[in-house]
């Protein structure tokens, strides 16, 4: 059973997602300020958090980025009623994996939790590539896909991320040696080796089209 962290500081909306939830075979540690969640993250493990921005003591967004300074790379979906794009853009720069915005359709949120912790399905898929979730291996049309491992890393964390970018934070920590040139030269090798469509999505990250 997977187990989720939720800051959320509308106890109703909480409430309505714990039961939405647990009904299908989740558990939520519910937190009301980002500090209380800064301490959670570090007494358990999750599988996925879900974090509003908009909550007392301590954001979300400055959590988020705390914990991402921390190593911590658990899959992350910003829940909040803030829509413009420079919101959703610093949502995704603080290192969020997703963002959905109020209000909802809980099914909606369900399927993104879904994606994000491997549960809805075994294989990803993005045109004729496919990778197995359970193995971590790539194909190409059916037959095995070699790259090597940081473009693997690359590639992978692209497919997971997909039809979201990736946070430049979070490939920079793919290489061996994290540099802006090293990510744009290895990001250039990747499109020319698997003939893809990579765009750089300024101030965020990167993201396959």
């Amino acid at each position: 059973m997977s187990k989720l962290l939720l800051l959320e500081d509308d106890p109703a909306l909480a409430k309505s997602l714990i039961k939405y939830l647990s009904r299908h075979g989740y558990t939520l540690d519910w937190v009301r300020d980002g500090e209380e969640a800064l301490t959670f993250s570090y007494e358990h493990r999750y599988s996925l958090y879900l974090f509003d921005i908009n909550v007392p003591r301590l954001s979300g967004l400055d959590l988020l980025k705390a914990l991402r300074d921390g190593e911590d790379r658990t899959p992350t979906i910003i829940i909040s009623a803030l829509v413009d794009v420079g919101s959703i853009t610093q949502g995704f720069i603080a290192g969020a994996d997703d963002y959905l915005k109020k209000p909802f359709d809980p099914e909606e949120l369900l399927i993104r939790i879904k994606a994000k912790t491997s549960t809805l399905k075994e294989q990803l898929t993005y045109h004729d590539y496919t990778l197995d979730l359970t193995t971590q291996e790539l194909f190409l049309r059916g037959e095995p896909l070699y790259l090597s491992e940081v473009q693997k890393s690359l590639f992978v964390a692209l497919l997971r991320h997909h039809p979201n970018p990736v946070p430049k934070a979070t490939l920079l920590d793919l290489l061996e040696k994290p540099t802006d040139l090293a990510l744009r030269v290895n990001i250039a090798k990747l499109k020319k080796h698997l003939t893809l469509t990579i765009k750089n999505i300024r101030g965020v990250g990167y993201q396959i089209i």
